[in-house]
């Protein structure tokens, strides 16, 4: 090829335009099939589906939380965070955290006329004043660790006060980011601690069912949750009562900065992630989300430990008062879960011990035949060997014991029981002195 075939060809000398070179036509023709092809590749719809790290992350975002998802890449943040805005309908924002410089989220100084009167303004970034102006969104801010530790100081006031700059970001806005772990991230940081306690961390990972049909054309849909209006008020008073009953009974878990570097980068119990988790209990109880997705929640916003005990708090919480039970036997309410269930019938056995009589003996085991009637009968064996124990010897055994002896086993000990009852009554006046 000689260098002439390089340049265009000239145009002719009556100014008209050059004739198009030989299958230019079907080239265009081509490139818009390509685009006609892509369109229904990228056409997806979405659909009502279950799915709890993006109920999680949905109720956080409506909670007004900073959230940050972890996961490898390639793993869908991105495509769940596109999805979430089109969803919640909001302009998303995106910013990549490492290829940008700390004034682009703390600000540029500008001098103006008079510094020394009006002072140096720091002016916003683009994407900054584009949010102000649309007056909502959703700001994401992607590959956080492996921003420097500058950008990262820089994005403290981003985070926790909504400020860039001189600019405030409206209410409107709400803040998702998104990290890869060190281990797979490309020249990475691990998170400072002010930076990574201002979160709450979700860790995502994939499902199979929703890539396969998310990949066949049917993503799950993101869905604010559902707040029952007139639950409010008792969801904040249930979220106050469990967190600050909670930290009274374990006060070292208020504050407890992590040993090791990789930890403080993560979820860490601290009176701001405590304030973030009573948020999340609030909102997690208006809207009736399942215990797996409130579970996400609470060790995202103060760690794996402390959020495991403070769901077992809330487990307690929830167990009926064994007062309230033995009053009432007939219409004992008892949970539908086994372990609580279990550990209710032990708090009646623990109340009767406590308090022994026979009337509130007797009571016991109708709260049993009760659970036996509305549960699983494997569960009484325990309580019911407890309570067997607590008879005195002057106490005849209830009508109760028959129905539950075939059932739990325990006909050893209840023939055992009528055999010193019945030689307590030929005993004569000993007998019903418990009464």
């Amino acid at each position: 090829m000689t260098p002439s075939t390089l340049l265009p060809a000239p145009a002719p000398a009556d100014g008209r335009p050059a004739p198009a070179p030989a299958g230019a036509s079907e080239t265009g023709v081509q490139l818009a099939l390509a685009d006609d092809l892509l369109a229904l590749l990228r056409s997806t719809t979405t659909e009502s589906r279950p799915d709890e790290q993006l109920e999680a992350l949905t109720l956080a975002v409506a909670a007004d939380l900073p959230v940050l998802l972890w996961g490898e890449p390639g793993i869908g943040k991105t495509a769940a965070l596109t999805q979430l805005a089109a969803s919640l309908n909001l302009p998303l924002t995106t910013v990549i955290a490492s290829v940008h410089e700390p004034t682009d989220f703390s600000g540029l100084p500008i001098v103006g006329d008079d510094p020394a009167v009006r002072g140096v303004p720091m002016a916003p970034p683009q994407w900054a004043v584009e949010l102000v102006r649309a007056g909502r969104g959703l700001l994401f801010l992607d590959e956080l660790s492996t921003a420097t530790p500058a950008v990262q100081a820089a994005l403290l006031r981003v985070v926790l006060e909504r400020r860039v700059g001189a600019l405030r970001l409206p209410p409107e806005v709400r803040i998702v980011a998104a990290a890869n772990p060190s281990a797979s991230a490309a020249d990475g940081w691990e998170l400072s601690p002010p930076l990574a306690n201002r979160f709450v961390h979700l860790y995502w990972v994939h499902d199979r069912e929703v890539v396969v049909r998310g990949l066949g054309g049917v993503w799950p849909r993101a869905e604010l949750p559902r707040l029952a209006p007139e639950r409010l008020p008792e969801a904040v008073a249930f979220a106050r009562r469990a967190v600050c009953g909670f930290l009274e009974a374990r006060p070292t878990l208020i504050h407890r900065l992590p040993s090791t570097e990789t930890r403080r980068g993560g979820a860490w119990p601290s009176p701001r992630s405590w304030e973030a988790a009573l948020a999340l209990l609030a909102f997690g109880t208006a809207a009736s989300v399942s215990r797996e997705v409130l579970a996400l929640l609470v060790r995202g916003a103060v760690g794996d430990g402390p959020g495991l005990e403070l769901l077992a708090h809330l487990d307690r919480m929830e167990l009926p008062d064994p007062e309230s039970l033995l009053a009432d036997p007939a219409s004992a309410e008892l949970p539908v879960r086994g372990d609580l269930r279990q550990a209710a019938l032990e708090a009646v056995v623990a109340a009767v011990g406590a308090r022994p009589e026979r009337a509130r003996w007797e009571a016991g085991w109708a709260v049993l035949v009760r659970a036996l009637e509305t549960g699983a009968p494997d569960l009484l064996v325990a309580p019911a060997t407890a309570l067997a124990a607590l008879r005195r010897d002057d106490w005849e055994v209830p009508e109760a014991v028959e129905r539950l002896v075939g059932v739990i086993g325990i006909a050893q000990r209840a023939d055992r029981s009528v055999g010193r009852a019945a030689a307590a009554a030929d005993a004569g006046p000993a007998k019903g002195a418990g009464r």
